[in-house]
């Protein structure tokens, strides 16, 4: 199995966990079609991150759960009973004979309506007691009520809209590369955007030189320049756009090394170094769906 670096095994492990946008997944999956050893290392990052998911287990809230809500709401006791201030005795006074003149039927009225207003304060009391109960049962066990009493369900109507989801379009790739060799670069190019992306694979920066990339076709007087390529790993561009799809999949795209900051011409001075043409990698059958 031959070495690789770093980068190669993070893309392979990213693709395991499927992190990758739609450009960087063609890219693997070239990879992986031109080279058996980085496809078994991709195999063995599934296994191994497949197995992370097996070793994850439900979890159970505790039964103590319902038992604190109750004690916080007050339900964990029977309630007890309602038990009214005793009214103290009158005073005991001397016996004295009351004046003949004196009417005490008022007194005897009074009494009778102290015990009136008592019963009702009572009865208004196990009244209210009764319905803090009742509401109470209705919040946290409505289960135990009977079904006249039990809250209705609501009911409610959520309209979810369902972003429109892009018509998944084919992804083409060249390899660019001499002579058969390790690509020094990969080109994605998006099938219905036609953007584009070159990301370096062996290419070793030259000083004072940077690496431009042109695109080379019977339909064109001259090769026409597609920009310097960047010093990152991953150099996006859009200028594909401007050309037609049958002169985008057809031509022949190259990498000349040219003074540092490209062509100071607009045409091709230094040698070309790689070359390449692209290939349908992922036709749009191929390519997933959003998850909804």
């Amino acid at each position: 199995m031959m070495a690789y670096s770093e980068d190669h095994i993070a893309l392979a492990a990213e693709y395991a966990l499927g992190t990758l946008d739609a450009d960087e997944r063609a890219q693997v999956e070239t990879m992986m079609a031109v080279d058996n050893d980085f496809a078994a290392m991709v195999e063995a990052w599934q296994q191994k991150l497949g197995a992370l998911n097996q070793m994850v287990g439900s979890v159970e809230p505790r039964s103590e759960v319902w038992d604190r809500i109750k004690a916080a709401t007050g339900l964990a006791e029977p309630q007890a009973p309602l038990v009214l201030p005793k009214t103290p005795p009158p005073a005991a006074t001397e016996a004295v004979a009351p004046p003949a003149a004196v009417d005490t039927s008022n007194v005897i009225r009074f009494s009778a309506q102290a015990r009136r207003w008592r019963n009702v304060a009572t009865f208004t009391t196990a009244i209210a007691a009764a319905l803090v109960a009742m509401i109470a049962v209705q919040a946290y066990r409505p289960e135990l009520l009977p079904d006249g009493l039990r809250p209705k369900p609501r009911v409610q109507v959520v309209e979810v809209k369902t972003p429109s989801v892009p018509a998944a379009s084919a992804q083409y790739v060249a390899l660019l590369q001499k002579d058969s060799g390790s690509p020094a670069f990969i080109l994605t190019v998006d099938g219905a955007t036609r953007n584009f992306t070159v990301r370096r694979v062996a290419a070793t920066p030259e000083p004072g030189k940077s690496y431009e990339l042109w695109l080379v076709s019977d339909k064109l007087q001259r090769p026409r320049s597609l920009g310097v390529i960047g010093g990152n790993d991953f150099t996006p561009r859009p200028v594909l756009s401007a050309y037609d799809p049958d002169t985008v999949n057809k031509a022949t795209y190259a990498v000349t090394l040219e003074p540092e900051g490209g062509s100071p011409t607009g045409v091709a001075t230094g040698p070309i170094v790689y070359t390449g043409k692209l290939i349908e990698a992922v036709p749009p059958a191929a390519i997933p769906s959003p998850a909804r």
